[in-house]
């Protein structure tokens, strides 16, 4: 007898979302805390990643760290068929651009991307920082190993792209050493003006800075939380979008914010045993980090790091104090630790890399009715299987309730008044994967 055609499709479809989830799966399991050691001892060798330090030695300073990254990436493209571009993204600074750079400086990050089969142009970015400093930030020469910060970061960004090189996406992904941090978010700038300037569809950027660390300076060893920072709106708003949010609300729901919701959600289905942590925040308290630079400019982008910070070993000169051991060394980093957190950027990397895209006009209506509306622009393309809408109490951090509704460009719920909700929508692919979700961007009456 044969199968009537809705039902193939719901067929089709949890068989995708079955395989889809064993290769998240089989992510965190391919994910090696022994090359991630290696990784970081490697990086910490350098002696020095100082921005300004000696940038011809082979053996010591930024120069011969970001070499080596570059040919990590380069080996890793050999093992994928040249699956990833690599190059350098070279930025000329001076002391104009900052008190933290006293002479004229190439700030030069290196990028390996991986072309997605069906939107090349549409990137998810995992980055980590090349770049290490101790109590001044303007001394270049003296030992600097910057273990957790941020070798960490860096060797997690190298593991993903030895683990999904392997795979193929509908989307790319950009794995990038950022340098310049420590000297006031440099790199950062760099890339995400670059990323502009050729027109790139940055889906999303996920900042791992610091991801070692488990025993925090007030004493609390924790090996399992983390924390994801996100700003609540995009800072380059207009006023117009100001003015409504006053209206209709969105003060937590802006593209960032949906960005570690993704993560978050993925984090507790797949990583149950985790304890992902959603601060809302820019990032700490008073600082910052390279998520920021692309933030500026209107991109999606979030801070993925260790949950208690450990700050006698964090931009410290090397020395001991009182029987009080200071300085970011190989000592302080929990490599099992730095595996999980690796293990979260992959599989989300991975999940976005296979989503679809998400709508680009979501338009809400209901007012003083009684079932809330929504009309929006299909996504082109035959890998769509439909739209999920979800909703929650104004009051809760998460989305709490979702439907399917189908491969339409309008739905109505009824029952649910708009007035006591959030709502969004995310696109559904055939192969499961869901788009992170979108906040309604228009408002229509009828």
């Amino acid at each position: 007898m044969k199968k009537p055609l809705f039902l193939l499709v719901f067929i089709n479809f949890f068989i995708s979302q079955a395989q889809s989830k064993n290769d998240l799966y089989d992510i965190i399991n391919k994910t090696s805390s022994e090359r991630i050691e290696n990784d970081i001892r490697k990086l910490a060798n350098f002696g020095t990643r100082h921005t300004l330090s000696d940038t011809l030695s082979e053996k010591r300073g930024i120069g011969a760290a970001r070499r080596w990254i570059k040919n990590e990436f380069e080996t890793i493209s050999k093992d994928c068929s040249n699956c990833l571009e690599t190059f350098y993204q070279k930025n000329y600074f001076t002391q104009e651009d900052g008190d933290r750079i006293i002479k004229p400086v190439w700030i030069n990050n290196v990028v390996a991307i991986q072309r997605g089969k069906t939107y090349p142009n549409r990137f998810i970015v995992v980055s980590g920082d090349i770049d290490s400093r101790i109590s001044d930030p303007t001394n270049f020469t003296d030992d600097s190993p910057g273990a957790n910060d941020n070798a960490s970061g860096m060797a997690g960004t190298i593991e993903a792209a030895r683990i999904l090189s392997k795979y193929s996406f509908e989307n790319s992904i950009i794995y990038t050493g950022l340098a310049g941090e420590e000297q006031g978010l440099f790199g950062g700038k760099g890339l995400a003006n670059y990323a502009k300037e050729k027109k790139w569809e940055i889906i999303g950027v996920f900042n791992n800075d610091m991801i070692g660390n488990i025993k925090g300076v007030d004493g609390v060893i924790d090996n399992r939380s983390f924390r994801i920072f996100s700003e609540p709106v995009p800072a380059n708003e207009s006023e117009k979008e100001r003015n409504a949010r006053r209206f209709y609300g969105g003060e937590v729901d802006g593209i960032s914010r949906q960005l570690a919701r993704y993560v978050h959600k993925n984090v507790k289905i797949y990583m149950p045993e985790m304890n992902p942590m959603m601060i809302y925040r820019l990032d700490r308290f008073g600082r910052g980090g390279h998520h920021r630079p692309f933030n500026d400019i209107g991109y999606a982008g979030i801070r993925i790091m260790e949950a208690h910070e450990n700050y006698i070993m964090q931009h410290q000169d090397i020395r001991v104090e009182e029987n009080v051991a200071y300085g970011d060394v190989i000592k302080g980093v929990n490599f099992e630790y730095a595996k999980k957190l690796t293990a979260v950027n992959a599989i989300n990397l991975a999940s976005i890399a296979w989503s679809p895209p998400s709508v680009n006009k979501l338009s809400i209506g209901g007012i003083v009715q009684a079932s809330v509306k929504f009309k929006w622009e299909k996504v082109e393309g035959s890998k769509i299987l439909g739209y999920k809408i979800y909703w929650r109490d104004t009051t809760n951090p998460e989305w709490q309730y979702e439907r399917f509704v189908g491969n339409v460009d309008q739905y109505i719920l009824e029952g649910i008044v708009i007035d006591n909700f959030f709502f969004g929508l995310a696109t559904v692919g055939i192969n499961g994967f869901e788009s992170p979700v979108v906040f309604p961007n228009g408002i229509f009456r009828d």
